[in-house]
């Protein structure tokens, strides 16, 4: 039974998680929080990963109940994302395997984030909507890779939520897009935005863009409110994504759509996308929202699979890859 400990730290949360054949033991995490109105820099970012990080995996093998050599291999993020943060983890990991002798893993996070939806879903070949602060895609498997049947053109979703979370000089604890979350739901009036969809591809930046030009009057005293901002953001974001998915799920005929990544999270996506599915005769997979946000036990995940397919990360090939596209990685655990 290979047991595997994660790590990842592409953005702002850094985490420590450790799986055994599909069960989770341990998943440890922090997060680097900013002041209202500010975003996360790479360096700051960096530099609270690194004092975070092996006090995780200490605590994540406590949790488990697991010392070092319990460890078959250590699993690490190895893009895409921020520089300096994925520098420090694909540092700490290699430590690690070192110092105990282990094989390491180096993951893609997109890759990460579908094999613990698979895991915790149930689904077998489902459709996958991947909506994050840094990506935005539709994809498929086929042929030993997931497919990129559609993405952003620019900005990613979760990338909007916190753009206007700064606009609207909100709290980043816990996070912009659920403070966002919550103010939509007094929103009352929607407000028309761009509504940017081509064939299965999205575009944000119109939308952007206008909510850029509304948040200053709107916090001058002007007819609309935060609320609403929020509120229309949502409504138009999501439906974009909502359309997006069922043309995929009619492209493909696959009977399961697979919602991950950070804005996975969110109550009314949930709630548009469970809507659309019930309509086409599909099933939304259960969604388990701990797992939803960054983590490292979704690369324990999907390092297991590599292990047990014998895709090992030799220590000279395991430099980052900021730009890490989903559709490089050859899937060699799935038939």
């Amino acid at each position: 039974m290979p047991t595997v400990l994660g790590l990842e730290g592409s953005a702002n949360k850094v985490g420590a998680g450790v799986v055994r054949d599909g069960v989770i033991l341990s998943n440890r995490r922090a997060t680097y929080v900013t002041p209202p109105g500010h975003g996360f820099a790479p360096g700051p970012t960096g530099r609270h990963h690194r004092g975070v990080l092996l006090g995780l995996v200490s605590d994540a093998l406590a949790d488990a109940r697991l010392r070092p050599r319990d460890i078959d291999a250590v699993a690490f993020t190895r893009g895409p994302g921020m520089g300096a943060p994925l520098a420090v983890v694909a540092a700490g990991a290699r430590t690690l395997a070192q110092e105990w002798g282990r094989p390491l893993l180096g993951v893609n996070h997109c890759v990460g984030h579908i094999e613990m939806g698979r895991l915790l879903g149930h689904a077998r070949d489902p459709v996958v909507l991947y909506v994050s602060g840094g990506n935005t895609q539709v994809l498929a498997f086929s042929r030993r890779r997931y497919r990129i049947l559609g993405e952003t053109l620019d900005v990613a979703v979760g990338n909007c939520l916190d753009r206007l979370a700064r606009l609207l000089q909100l709290s980043n604890d816990p996070s912009p897009g659920y403070n966002i979350e919550q103010l939509a739901k007094r929103g009352r009036r929607l407000l028309e935005l761009p509504y940017g969809v081509k064939g299965l591809d999205v575009s944000f930046a119109g939308l952007l863009s206008r909510l850029q030009a509304l948040a200053p009057k709107v916090l001058g005293g002007g007819e609309a409110t935060p609320e609403d901002l929020c509120f229309s953001l949502q409504e138009t974001a999501f439906a974009m994504l909502t359309e997006v998915s069922e043309r995929a799920l009619a492209l493909t005929r696959a009977p399961h759509l697979l919602l991950v990544g950070g804005v996975a999270c969110n109550r009314r996506l949930q709630e548009m996308l469970h809507t659309m599915c019930s309509a086409r005769g599909a099933q939304l997979c259960p969604i388990d929202e701990r797992y939803c946000v960054d983590n490292g036990a979704m690369i324990a995940q999907a390092g297991w699979e590599m292990l047990r397919a014998g895709q090992v990360t030799e220590l000279a090939q395991s430099g980052i890859t900021q730009r890490y596209r989903t559709d490089e990685v050859e899937v060699t655990w799935r038939d």
